[in-house]
């Protein structure tokens, strides 16, 4: 009659007849003499943690005691950094409420406003009227997710309040409107 696959494949040679697993405990080493030499030219052994000075004890311990300090600062830094994530993303919740459906920016705006933000220069479309009040400090631009808005000098002034590194430009209306070389900073050329 025909033989099983397994048969089959054991009398072919492709595999090998597989050995039953015995126990899955690791084997352990035999425990090792305490504090004599091996006579064969081998080094002592070890003392044992009863066996140990008092001195290596106490290192022990203030090894373990500088683990458990370097963890808590390390949580404690954790804690600190989440909690200031937490509130900054509170205060860009706050402005993104404050500043729903009040910006200013209009599509078909044809003169270009720029000014200085981050250490960079940067620009916003404006119409005649805008960059006026711009200049007057009667309008403000506000930064908001990679966007500059054009908004009411009191909605800048409230975004300010919650987070004043996100004023793009507020210009002062008390302020003299010439630059430190004598130029106006709102010359057009």
């Amino acid at each position: 009659m025909a033989d099983s696959l397994r048969d089959q494949l054991l009398k072919s040679g492709i595999v090998k007849q597989v050995q039953p697993e015995r126990s899955r405990e690791p084997k352990r080493a035999p425990a090792p003499k305490l504090g004599k030499p091996a006579r064969h030219g081998g080094k002592p052994q070890p003392p044992s943690a009863a066996g140990r000075s008092q001195e290596e004890i106490d290192l022990a311990k203030a090894y373990a005691l500088r683990a458990q300090t370097e963890a808590r600062e390390r949580k404690q830094v954790e804690q600190e950094a989440a909690e200031q994530a937490r509130l900054r993303r509170e205060r860009k919740q706050n402005i993104q409420k404050l500043l729903d459906g009040k910006a200013l920016n209009k599509a078909d705006a044809d003169q270009p406003r720029n000014f200085e933000f981050g250490g960079k220069i940067r620009r916003i479309h404006v119409d005649a009227a805008q960059l006026a009040a711009l200049n007057a400090g009667e309008l403000g631009v506000v930064q908001q997710a990679g966007r500059y808005l054009l908004v009411t000098r009191e909605i800048a002034e409230q975004v300010r309040a919650i987070d004043a590194q996100q004023v793009a430009l507020l210009v002062d209306p008390n302020a003299v409107a010439v630059g430190d070389d004598g130029v106006p900073d709102d010359l057009m050329w």
